[in-house]
């Protein structure tokens, strides 16, 4: 046999498993851009999706809103409600083979901790206190007080997931970065190139039921379009995400006619958060209740769903959906009544001048400004739409689209009259969210400021965290989201959902439970 014959054979023999693997046991997948450097500590550029596919929380947020065991089999919580103890589970080694233990626990949380500054959001990283390692498979976490989100804090993606201790930097701070991706999830890292494509494995060696799918190369793709057409073409297999919006998968027409498709199993999660507006109380015409008031009466929001949202997202009336604990509170919606709005502002002596469009009051117009991400398509347009639908009851709405840094400068800053602040979803809400109500550094606080009972609101914010008590929990759950909800600081639009289209070739079990989480693992091919 030739050498270039023998050649021919062994690339053959090396190039048919590549082959078989794209064929039958690859998933590509698309994301606006690189998943980054997978720090489970951090925040952006990290993506959550792919932390997430690597990391590993103590405890999980189910479907149905359990806290489930994961990487810990049980816990106890002590009768003063500030002791947390931990059963670690068995055998379970990070993907570079060091062993998954309690000190690793400990030194986990202790660089979220040396880096409080940029965790201070989360209420939890604020109330560590003793963390202990009493024996390989037990963790004790003491609190300074009792609070109750703790567990739904410890199942978020990031900041308290766990890195292998050998892959940590020098320094022991993973603010500085670290050495490399090692969790204990399913998943693993094996490529990035920048602008591309991110490439992951199947984690052989992985303490739970292993992925059916082998193989996950997500390329970068940016644009929605571009990605409808990488869809079409048979370059990717599956779209899975938000819809609508420039860092969206697809647009919502774009997914109707995918659905309609009966090549495609498409399908619309329940409610992953609450597409909503903050209305500044304390600056311009908005710090005037009549003003928000009269703003939550004139916006059609069955028109907003219908025109742009093709009925893939439900209108919103409250500021978190009634599924979400404690927020089942049967509010009063602020009902679509042009009428009621303009008569709300004439009471408060804002007046149409004699043939004149925009309203008056001692001699200034009611006019606001609305403050947008100016590349995000979806934002624009329900910006547009609300300038026309305020126009019609005399409020003149001024557009300010800007780059995603100035936009989120201005809701730091509370330099707007509208501004988009969408909730963050399960298990986020209520808690993780009205927590950071209390924090300058959010719209949400900036959009109370001005209210004459904030200080009253952030005191029972804070209690409501301490209570072992459900029933005062509730009844303090239920006064703050009520005052919220009369003083018209926030305009609820739609629920936000995820979208998911595929061929019918491929399996999947449903959404994950939260907005971020892609249960890749949970995917196979027929």
């Amino acid at each position: 046999m030739g050498f270039r014959l023998r050649v021919a054979l062994m690339l053959c023999c090396l190039l048919l498993p590549l082959q078989a693997l794209a064929a039958g046991n690859e998933l590509r997948f698309s994301w606006q851009s690189n998943c980054g450097p997978l720090n489970p500590h951090m925040y952006s550029p990290n993506q959550m999706y792919a932390q997430n596919m690597l990391y590993e929380p103590l405890v999980k947020y189910a479907r149905n809103g359990d806290i489930v065991p994961w990487l810990a089999e049980k816990w106890t919580v002590s009768s003063d409600g500030k002791t947390y103890t931990f059963t670690l589970r068995k055998g379970v080694r990070f993907s570079d083979g060091t062993p998954f233990d309690a000190q690793a626990v400990v030194k986990n949380f202790e660089a979220v901790r040396a880096n409080l500054k940029r965790h201070k959001w989360l209420e939890l990283v604020n109330q560590l206190d003793v963390l202990e390692a009493p024996a390989p498979d037990t963790f004790v976490m003491k609190l300074k007080s009792a609070y109750y989100p703790a567990l739904q804090e410890l199942a978020l993606i990031r900041p308290l997931r766990f890195l292998s201790p050998a892959a940590f930097p020098d320094s022991g701070n993973t603010a500085d970065g670290i050495r490399k991706p090692a969790g204990t999830g399913p998943w693993l890292l094996v490529e990035s190139r920048l602008g591309e494509y991110d490439a992951f494995k199947r984690n052989d060696n992985y303490w739970g039921p292993k992925p059916a799918i082998e193989k996950i190369t997500v390329r970068v793709i940016t644009d929605p379009n571009s990605r409808l057409t990488a869809y079409e073409t048979g370059e990717i297999d599956l779209i899975y995400g938000s819809g609508g919006h420039a860092s969206g998968q697809i647009g919502m027409d774009a997914y109707q006619l995918l659905a309609k498709d009966p090549k495609n199993a498409a399908s619309v999660s329940g409610p992953l958060g609450t597409r909503a507006l903050c209305l500044n109380s304390g600056r311009g015409p908005t710090a005037e209740l009549a003003v928000r008031q009269a703003v939550s009466h004139a916006v059609d929001k069955e028109a907003l769903v219908k025109g742009v949202f093709l009925g893939v997202e439900q209108r919103a009336d409250t500021l978190f959906a009634p599924s979400i604990p404690y927020c089942d509170l049967k509010l009063p919606p602020f009902a679509f009544d042009r009428a009621k709005a303009a008569k709300l502002l004439d009471d408060a002596g804002w007046k149409l001048p004699q043939g004149g469009k925009v309203r008056q009051k001692d001699g200034k117009p009611l006019e606001i400004d609305f403050c947008f991400v100016g590349n995000d398509a979806l934002q624009k347009t329900i910006a547009e739409l609300m300038q026309g639908e305020l126009a019609k009851v005399g409020i003149a709405v001024k557009l300010v689209g800007e780059e995603q840094d100035a936009f989120g400068n201005r809701q730091k800053d509370g330099d707007f009259g509208f501004i988009f602040n969408d909730t963050w979803g399960p298990p986020y809400e209520p808690h993780a969210m009205v927590g950071s109500m209390r924090s300058p550094s959010h719209a949400d606080y900036q959009a109370q400021v001005g209210l004459p009972m904030k200080a009253d609101i952030d005191a029972k914010i804070s209690k409501v965290f301490e209570t072992t008590d459900i029933a005062q929990r509730q009844a303090l759950y239920t006064d703050i989201l009520t005052t919220l909800h009369q003083q018209a600081v926030y305009l609820p639009l739609t629920y936000m959902t995820n979208i998911m289209v595929h061929g019918k070739k491929l399996t999947d079990k449903g959404f994950g439970p939260t907005k971020s989480e892609i249960p890749f693992e949970a995917m196979a091919w027929k």
